[in-house]
């Protein structure tokens, strides 16, 4: 014998009443049974839920609930086909919303998860993107993330790391050299927007870090890695030193202080300079450091040398000089 369902206490009510209309403003026609399966409750519970939406509501500027300050839903349907149609909407209806533009904004940044390797549920980022459109206070205007080369990359990359295999590509270092590598691939990690690769480096005999948008030309070969990650030590800072790294000195805001931690050697000092904070930092190469300034703007100034200062201003008047033509 299948045993009654418990009803809903009066807080549980309220929760579910919440739950329920935001989910009937979502589908314009939607069936009593199709809610209920969606709920987990029994159907008579949502027509019971109905019933009470259709008298609720927010007295207007008479004090006093007119039609228009209430809920109200299409009775025939309702009562002759269990369908369940919203006419009018109050309260809910009124709250803050998202403009055109936030819209757009986080569309787009939808749009670039549902494009990664990794995101599984693109039906649930799709569904999201569907409700920030209709939710919008205006219509958002429509965008669309280009898939970039470096995503089908990071795509080969995880099929190599997963398979233990390595790969064979081009890679532009930091100094602006192209070479060959062949790499047992070990892991994959993000930063921001960018995605690195770390790997065994059988060029360089030793753990190296690659960044995905610089590896051209890349193909996974059908010999198994000779290294893996167990019998390697993958250091736990994404950006690791050398003897020929270049020290620079420079005035940083103490809020993005922790964007650049892997770059400063152990035992730097925070030296207060004016509204920032002054300490060294450690690059491979000056045209890596006009990227890290880029990446901060405003936030960040090189103080010495003025071999890097140079380079970093004459960087910067070359940008300044194609939006002037």
């Amino acid at each position: 014998m299948a045993r009654a369902k418990q009803p809903l206490h009066a807080r549980d009510k309220l929760a579910f009443l919440l739950s329920l209309v935001p989910y009937l403003m979502d589908h314009d026609r939607v069936s009593v049974q199709t809610v209920a399966d969606h709920f987990g409750v029994d159907a008579e519970l949502i027509r019971e839920s109905v019933r009470l939406i259709a008298i609720s509501g927010i007295p207007g500027e008479t004090a006093a609930y007119q039609h228009d300050d209430l809920f109200d839903i299409a009775w025939d349907d309702f009562e002759d086909n269990d369908q369940i149609v919203l006419t009018n909407m109050v309260a809910i209806d009124e709250s803050p919303r998202f403009s055109g533009r936030e819209a757009a904004a986080l569309i787009a940044g939808l749009q670039y998860l549902s494009a990664l390797p990794e995101t599984v549920d693109r039906a649930a980022l799709a569904t999201l993107m569907a409700k920030l459109a209709r939710g919008a206070s205006a219509l958002p205007t429509q965008v669309a993330v280009e898939t970039a080369e470096a995503d089908a990359t990071l795509e080969l990359v995880r099929e190599a790391v997963e398979e233990e295999r390595q790969l064979q590509f081009d890679y532009l270092n930091s100094r602006g050299e192209l070479e060959s590598r062949r790499v047992d691939p070990l892991r994959v990690e993000s930063v921001d927007a960018d995605w690195y690769l770390r790997g065994w480096c059988h060029l360089r005999e030793a753990v190296r870090t690659f960044r995905i948008d610089r590896i051209g030309n890349p193909v996974l070969t059908d010999e198994r890695i000779s290294f893996h990650a167990g019998e390697v030590t993958l250091p736990d800072t994404l950006f690791e030193g050398s003897a020929d790294d270049l020290s620079v000195t420079i005035d940083i805001s103490p809020a993005a202080l922790p964007l650049i931690s892997d770059y400063i050697p152990a035992g730097a000092k925070l030296v207060p300079s004016g509204d920032a904070l002054r300490t060294s930092i450690r690059v491979s190469h000056y045209h890596g450091l006009k990227r890290l300034v880029a990446g901060l703007p405003g936030m960040v100034t090189v103080v010495e040398p003025e071999e890097a200062r140079q380079v970093v201003a004459d960087w910067a008047a070359a940008a300044l000089a194609r939006y002037n033509d």
